[in-house]
């Protein structure tokens, strides 16, 4: 499924940055060396001159470059990565919050609780406003509210982060906050057509896996707010039909001749990832054709989506990455995703088709509702075909 196209024309302006970037990336490695070498910090640095006078001076450089002649580059044409996101206290912290885990009273455990509870405010941020006025010079991307990054080298959203992410917001009672992450997510999905793997122009090539329709419902589930459902329906419909397309969706025959419909994870992307370009290019080393470097690239980008990247479970010789075969397989956790699965305990957990069946009755659109609960139920008996083994456990197929 191609973006939107005002997200293309974006893509297009963001290629030039991040031909840039990798190319800045891999004369670091050849003057810094392998040893504690992060790629990705190469393709986070905001652009602090044009893209021109910086590829210039890049090329002007001596080959391979000194590290005193590199650092003084990148010190010269970019700001610091991170930089362009700027520190932001959520609007609706408190240090202890009223009802904050009523059931915990021992001293010591509430004391450790609450200072986990304070990282919210080391790791909220928003992201600066030259983002939105300068996009060709960040491959972060605009958001419209607050952010909560994992910390690290991740300064940036991330997909299925945001799940546990909302889980603790909302036992910090910060309601407020937990809906403004699930907007920006929401905001991803009306410009690209899904929610991007993060929000970084490199990641517009695949997802991970699809949470947000359970992120809406813990949401509701905690505050009640319908208005906040209704708002947020129509891109729960949309996300939806991005992971039942041809991008993800196989068709496949039971032994009884009746086709079902399971998703796969699968990239839309060949290349090395921007973000892991030379770890990429070094892997691919080992291959002899293009061709065949293409497919790898492929695999590793998909296993990537997978939010699993990178696990034996995708290799076809668990010691060799090179054997990535992810877009072979029928992942049973994703298909469960897809669907909606209860517990031993019958609690619900975080699937789409029926999350979606739930809201669309919430707001009246019972035709919608009967046709995601088909749809579960379909994907339900898929599973059982498929993935189901005689000790009732479901695994890969």
């Amino acid at each position: 499924m191609a973006p939107t196209t005002t997200a293309a024309a974006d893509c297009e302006g963001a290629r030039e940055l991040l031909d840039l970037l990798q190319r800045v990336q891999s004369e670091a490695l050849s003057a810094l060396g392998p040893a504690d070498f992060d790629p990705k910090l190469y393709v986070d640095l905001p652009l602090a001159t044009s893209a021109r006078a910086a590829s210039d001076a890049l090329a002007a450089l001596p080959r391979p470059p000194s590290r005193a002649e590199m650092e003084a580059y990148v010190a010269r044409h970019f700001g610091a990565a991170g930089s362009d996101l700027v520190a932001a206290d959520p609007p609706d912290f408190a240090p202890e919050p009223p009802g904050f885990l009523p059931r915990v009273e021992n001293r010591e455990a509430r004391a450790w609780a609450l200072e986990v509870h304070a990282l919210w405010k080391d790791l909220a941020r928003r992201v600066a406003p030259a983002v939105a006025a300068r996009p060709e010079r960040h491959t972060l991307l605009p958001l419209p509210g607050g952010v909560v990054v994992p910390g690290s080298r991740f300064r940036e959203v991330y997909y299925w982060d945001s799940y546990w992410v909302i889980r603790g917001l909302l036992v910090s009672k910060m309601y407020d906050t937990a809906k403004g992450i699930a907007r920006n997510l929401v905001y991803l999905v009306e410009k690209y057509s899904f929610v991007l793997n993060g929000a970084r122009s490199y990641y517009t090539n695949r997802s991970q896996p699809p949470l947000l329709s359970s992120m809406i419902l813990e949401i509701y589930k905690a505050t009640g707010d319908l208005d906040f459902v209704k708002r947020v329906f129509p891109s729960l419909l949309k996300e939806h039909s991005f992971w039942t397309s041809e991008v993800h969706n196989v068709a496949i025959m039971d032994k009884h001749g009746q086709v079902h419909n399971l998703c796969r994870y699968q990239a839309m992307w060949n290349k090395p990832r921007p973000e892991s370009a030379t770890i990429d290019e070094q892997l691919a080393s080992k291959l002899n054709s293009e061709a065949t470097k293409e497919k790898l690239y492929h695999q590793v980008a998909s296993t990537a989506e997978s939010g699993w990247d990178f696990s034996s479970r995708w290799m076809r010789d668990p010691s060799d990455m090179t054997t990535l075969a992810t877009t072979y397989i029928i992942p049973v956790d994703l298909n469960t995703f897809m669907f909606k699965a209860r517990n031993a305990i019958g609690m619900t957990r975080a699937q789409m088709e029926r999350d979606i069946a739930v809201f669309a009755k919430l707001l009246g659109e019972n035709a919608t509702s009967d046709k995601f609960l088909e749809a579960s139920k379909a994907r339900h008996i898929a599973i059982d075909s498929f993935c189901g083994t005689p000790r009732w456990a479901w695994l890969d197929y």
